[in-house]
């Protein structure tokens, strides 16, 4: 099971949660589980201490960015691309993906 951490009012989140949810529908199951970080203080600690330590988050930090959507493979690899747990990134109107950013640019 690959854990997606993010938040539902993230819009590059919104769009691989959907892509989990047409999987989910198209299988019986999706091989994912989603933790909002925005819905309860408990999660957001367990992304903070994963942000915090993941070298997969190594260009975010300090950039302005959250790190989120952020996959975490069963082996416990850490990724912030969707293409590499088979999903979609969100295009922004430029062509390219987009990032929620601290500083607004972005989500």
């Amino acid at each position: 099971m690959i854990t997606m951490y993010g938040m539902i009012s993230c819009p590059d989140c919104s769009y691989v949660v959907a892509q989990i949810g047409e999987i989910a529908k198209a299988r019986g199951e999706s091989g994912f589980v989603f933790v909002d970080i925005g819905e309860d203080v408990r999660n957001m600690k367990r992304f903070i201490r994963l942000r915090d330590t993941a070298p997969a988050f190594d260009s975010v930090r300090g950039s302005g960015s959250i790190g989120i959507p952020c996959f975490v493979r069963e082996d416990g690899t850490v990724t912030l691309k969707p293409e590499d747990v088979g999903l979609r990134s969100r295009e922004s109107a430029s062509g390219s993906s987009s990032s929620c950013r601290i500083d607004g640019k972005g989500c």
